[in-house]
């Protein structure tokens, strides 16, 4: 005979089992809809991550998962759209380590500071590359044989990057530092229109996260020179980094992470950190992310707190080295 407390205990799993919520997740604790904020567009990597993650916390974390683009101002309206939000664990965002690492060096207005969201965990890894296009000669293959055509085709010797105090935008101008050679800089709303137009010959070349060049690198119409991490990329092996050129000082990855607003609880916390990780760790998504240059991979909330703080220590030098004077 099954006594009251075991006809609870049943009828509360069987309701779980309903919501499709995973074994152990209790309906007290249950979300009815999780929202992941995305800075960036529809189509972009970051939106095809956070859409990515946001298909695995449905019925584990949630019972519904839905994504929401809130595009502008470099992925600073994300960002205090999470700060202006409830700390149950119904929102979270997904962005780039720069929005709360780099940010709060280059804009004097910034509505927030990295204490005002709670770090969960990464979701992945990129780095960068470096990419030139027709307009610049095929016999340029190297990151040497590029500047030395730089310096002797100085109107012809711009970069673009996809904005104006990016990541990318800031290796480019370290790489001229570096070097002594003059780069000019392009600045693009986004990847998309800037690796189009390197295509074409209208930016001789470009900086961007590695997973924009793929889809391009078997066609011969535009070269990767280099790339930013420690290693060589497992997505382009035969392209040597900067630091095997000589460049040490341009070696930098960026993870995108997951944060929820500021002063959520630590059960909150670690509840999302494990539906994210185990939504990362799955063989489809870490398959996914590599079509996109992304290495899957999640750490803890203490682990993405100490990268904040250090990454954001590291940032104030490399601004105030290179001089970048946003508008706003």
């Amino acid at each position: 005979m099954i006594d009251r407390r075991q006809f609870l205990a049943y009828g509360g799993a069987a309701a779980a089992a309903g919501f499709g919520l995973a074994p152990g997740l209790s309906l007290a604790q249950a979300i009815d809809t999780a929202r992941v904020l995305c800075g960036f567009p529809a189509g972009g990597t970051t939106d095809a991550v956070s859409r990515r993650v946001a298909d695995k916390l449905r019925g584990s974390y949630a019972r519904v998962a839905v994504v929401e683009n809130k595009p502008g101002a470099g992925g600073r309206i994300a960002v205090e759209e999470l700060r202006r939000s409830p700390n149950d664990g119904a929102h979270l965002l997904l962005t780039p380590a720069a929005m709360i690492t780099l940010y709060p060096h280059i804009y004097r207005s910034l509505p927030y500071k990295p204490e005002d969201v709670t770090p969960v965990c990464t979701a992945g890894t990129i780095v960068f590359g470096f990419g030139v296009g027709p307009a610049v000669p095929e016999s340029v293959k190297d990151i040497k044989s590029y500047l030395e055509w730089a310096k002797a085709n100085p109107t012809g010797a711009n970069y673009g990057s996809p904005g104006a105090g990016s990541p990318p935008h800031f290796l480019g101008a370290l790489l001229s530092k570096e070097s002594g050679v003059a780069l000019n800089h392009v600045p693009y709303r986004g990847s998309a229109p800037g690796i189009q137009d390197l295509l074409g010959g209208q930016v001789a070349s470009f900086s961007s996260p590695v997973g924009d060049y793929l889809p391009h690198l078997g066609t011969g119409r535009l070269r990767l020179l280099a790339t930013s991490g420690a290693t060589r990329s497992r997505f382009a092996p035969n392209v040597p980094t900067y630091t095997e050129q000589g460049f040490k000082a341009l070696e930098m990855s960026e993870w995108y992470g997951f944060f929820l607003p500021g002063q959520a609880s630590a059960e909150v916390t670690q509840r999302a950190a494990q539906a994210i990780k185990a939504a990362v760790s799955a063989p489809d998504v870490i398959e996914a992310f590599a079509q996109l240059g992304v290495e899957a991979g999640a750490n803890t909330p203490a682990e993405l707190a100490a990268a904040v703080k250090r990454e954001n220590a590291a940032w104030g030098p490399i601004v105030t080295r290179v001089g970048f004077t946003p508008e706003a």
